[in-house]
């Protein structure tokens, strides 16, 4: 059963239909949408500042989430996907985007709706990253406008391939 813990009066709220893996951790002040999954080893630390996730929001194994105190939030709309061993640090996530595995978006990012953050990407602090763009390498850099509609087809896939993942773990 994953680590559900309150920490200065904030009790985590987690949505209905949610998969939270075993050994996955969500801690003070987060509130998650509905059909949200929560894959193994990750870390939703809402001890400091708040943590808001929208529905339909696949995190992958070994993420991280995390804020400054009383400076930064994270915000996550719908039918996000978060590749594996992400770190956000304070960051604002648009409908329909996908963050790339071994990316970091670190405090005052703002994602746009439909955009890509590419595969190991770090995002600097405080970067726009408009919507339907593709942004990658160490810094992230635009590289190229993405069709909006293949954004949007292509990202809720993903997110509802894992949400059809996560009914996996019902079966057993």
């Amino acid at each position: 059963m994953a680590l559900i813990k309150s920490v200065r009066g904030f009790t985590p709220q987690i949505g209905k239909d949610c998969f939270l893996a075993d050994n996955a951790a969500i801690i003070g002040d987060v509130t998650m949408g509905d059909e949200c999954s929560i894959w193994f080893g990750t870390v939703l630390r809402g001890d400091v500042n708040t943590i808001t996730i929208g529905n339909r929001v696949n995190i992958q194994d070994g993420s991280v989430l995390h804020t400054l105190y009383q400076k930064s939030v994270i915000e996550i709309g719908n039918d996000v996907s978060v590749g594996h061993n992400v770190t956000i640090h304070g960051a604002k996530i648009c409908d329909y985007a996908l963050i790339g595995m071994g990316s970091v978006l670190l405090d005052g990012v703002e994602v746009g709706e439909g955009a890509i953050v590419a595969a190991g990407s770090v995002v600097s602090p405080n970067t726009k990253i408009g919507p339907n763009e593709l942004w990658m390498g160490v810094p992230a850099k635009f590289k190229k406008m993405v069709d909006p509609a293949q954004a949007k087809e292509m990202n809720q896939k993903i997110a509802h391939n894992y949400l059809m993942y996560s009914k996996w773990y019902d079966q057993e």
